[in-house]
């Protein structure tokens, strides 16, 4: 049988990073991100012996001709980190769903559609740059992004990827609840990951800081998101489904209220997650400004399996009604 693109992609990539994880002392994803950077400049890019460098760039060679759309690079790359990741991170951590890239895609596409300037984009928390990419491949408008990512494995994963589907991604190797100097946003997307901030120093500077103890990234995160995006910017956040029902979800709440509109509340599918506990919703906001109203009704929904295609075509009509009668488009 032939190969799909993706494949020969995957097969190519996972070789290569198997290879070098066995010749050189890095990780298998650390080795991935560096058959990809020999991928980009189409030489090897390692220092190792004459031999070793005569099978790279044999492995190069079988994949050169190739002509792969953005598309599945992204998806050839997702597959293979989600290997690199298998066991060695938590569920709530790993990567955002392919599914679940492309229905954020859907939604964003929604709100900057009629934008002819360039929308500027901001992640907080891109990981491997899956979902950032993603939004990049499917946008029907013209976008400027930039990435916060702590981790420096996963930046240069979402580096290479970001340069073999030719993005303009502006990456920074930082902690995003951290002070950062950035031009306000039309949009931020993010992943939020989930859990305790352990910088008590720096939370201190936040209105969503914990009472004692450690402060939730998340909130955090979701504090810095609506303080970096312009008035009626849009934000769309993955969010843990108990997110409201923690102890300083009042806190929470009432200062999601003050700087924003709350479109809607999304409620991914269970089957999505390795268990219900890990389970997230996609949540909508509008920050305040001049012009922007909030919703009568906001979207409240729990989606349905993305396999069950009839059940998702009826709950887009249902959205696509909802965005024209309560944002008007």
């Amino acid at each position: 049988m032939s190969q799909t693109k993706v494949e020969i992609l995957y097969t190519y990539l996972d070789e290569v990073a198997n290879y070098l994880e066995g010749i050189v002392d890095v990780t298998y994803l650390e080795g991935l991100a560096e058959a990809g950077e020999n991928l980009f400049k189409e030489e090897v890019c390692q220092h190792v012996t004459t031999e070793q460098k005569m099978w790279l760039q044999d492995k190069l060679f079988t994949i050169k001709d190739e002509s792969i759309s953005n598309e599945d690079i992204r998806k050839a790359f997702q597959l293979a980190v989600l290997k690199g990741m298998k066991g060695a991170v938590q569920p709530h951590h790993s990567m955002t769903p392919d599914a679940v890239c492309l229905f954020l895609s859907y939604l964003v596409n929604k709100v900057i559609a009629k934008n002819e300037q360039p929308i500027l984009l901001l992640d907080l928390a891109a990981g491997s740059g899956n979902l950032v990419n993603a939004l990049l491949n499917q946008s029907t408008a013209p976008i400027t992004a930039s990435a916060f990512e702590v981790d420096e494995t996963l930046l240069k994963l979402a580096y290479v990827s970001a340069n073999l589907q030719k993005h303009e991604l502006q990456l920074f190797h930082q902690d995003s609840v951290e002070p950062i100097v950035f031009e306000d946003v039309d949009l931020v997307v993010t992943d939020l990951p989930v859990g305790y901030y352990p910088k008590d120093e720096i939370a201190q500077a936040y209105q969503l800081k914990a009472p004692k103890g450690h402060s939730f990234i998340h909130h955090l995160m979701i504090e810095q998101a609506i303080s970096k995006t312009k008035a009626g910017g849009f934000l769309f956040f993955l969010v843990p489904n108990f997110l409201f029902e923690s102890e300083q979800a009042k806190q929470l709440h009432e200062y999601v209220k003050g700087e924003a509109n709350i479109l809607g509340l999304l409620q991914l599918p269970n089957s999505m997650f390795q268990s219900e506990q890990f389970g997230k919703s996609i949540f909508m906001l509008q920050k305040k400004g001049e012009k922007t109203r909030q919703p009568k009704q906001a979207l409240l929904a729990e989606l349905p399996s993305f396999t069950k295609k009839e059940a998702l075509a009826d709950m887009v009509k249902q959205i696509n009604k909802w965005f024209e009668e309560e944002l008007r488009i």
